[in-house]
């Protein structure tokens, strides 16, 4: 069944952009590609309604740059903005996660991977009444942390390693990953950015 919002792909690589644009049609999306965040800016209208996947790693304007631009917020751009990157990185993610990313995938990426991370941006611009009812739960899952596991998510949420957690918790580095791994668990984040992704959440609503 084809759908009706558009996939935006921002990458320089053609190949990969070739590949991502073949998939996303198959699914039944209408996708719309451009090898630069300046070209993609220059051809965006305002209030366009969609989902972007752009690159970390390009030159001009970046992908992190282009969450930070005032150009999207002037045009009325609001659309949820997943960031690929084949170069991971625990700052990166955490930078790109404040600035209002939606997710951060790190290459290579399963099909599978960027499809739900592609269909729960959707799914959270339809259905706001959803937004509140993940508050809600991600609020219990957080609820359930003891205060030195909250500790180690406020240092992630800093983009800190476990080195640097550990050393200023006085612990050691072991003692973090058990931290971190029941951290996951408990909030049933599937990934380092998910996690990031709720905290921020959290914290949003909280302000």
């Amino acid at each position: 069944m084809a759908n009706e919002r558009t996939i935006y792909i921002i990458e320089d690589d053609r190949a990969m952009c070739d590949a991502l644009s073949l998939m996303l049609t198959i699914e039944g999306y209408k996708v719309r590609s451009y090898e630069s965040a300046r070209e993609f800016l220059d051809e965006i209208g305002p209030d366009e309604s969609g989902c972007v996947v752009t690159d970390v790693c390009m030159p001009d304007i970046s992908g992190i740059d282009l969450l930070a631009r005032k150009e999207m917020k002037e045009r009325r751009v609001s659309m949820p903005i997943i960031l690929i990157t084949a170069h991971a990185d625990v700052q990166i993610a955490v930078e790109g996660m404040k600035l209002g990313a939606f997710d951060f995938l790190a290459k290579p990426f399963d099909s599978d991977v960027l499809l739900a991370s592609v269909r729960k941006a959707l799914i959270r611009i339809n259905d706001e009444q959803l937004r509140d009812a993940e508050v809600r739960l991600i609020q219990d899952r957080f609820a359930k942390l003891t205060p030195r596991e909250n500790e180690v998510v406020v240092g992630l949420l800093k983009g800190q390693h476990n080195k640097i957690i550990a050393a200023e918790l006085g612990i050691g580095i072991r003692t973090i990953e058990a931290h971190r791994a029941s951290v996951l668990a408990k909030t049933h984040a599937g990934s380092l950015s998910e996690l990031v992704r709720m905290a921020l959440l959290i914290q949003r609503v909280r302000e």
